[in-house]
């Protein structure tokens, strides 16, 4: 396994494991947003840069569909 690889492997377990963190902790029933944002600020506090709901221009046939 290869240093990419395996920084891949590690960066994985960590976000999957701080959302078992905030499922475990909140539980269900919130609004995908509260889970959202409890799951950045989890990421955040393991030292990770988070974006949230960053826009993407989708393309259709060279035009602009969505944003």
């Amino acid at each position: 396994m290869n240093a990419d690889s395996r920084r891949c492997n590690e960066l994985s377990e960590t976000i999957i494991g701080r959302a078992f963190v905030v499922s475990n902790t909140l539980g269900a029933g919130f609004l995908e947003k509260v889970y959202e944002n409890a799951l950045a600020h989890e990421l955040r506090k393991a030292g990770l840069t988070v974006s949230q709901q960053c826009s993407v221009d989708v393309r259709y046939d060279s035009v602009v569909v969505g944003a």
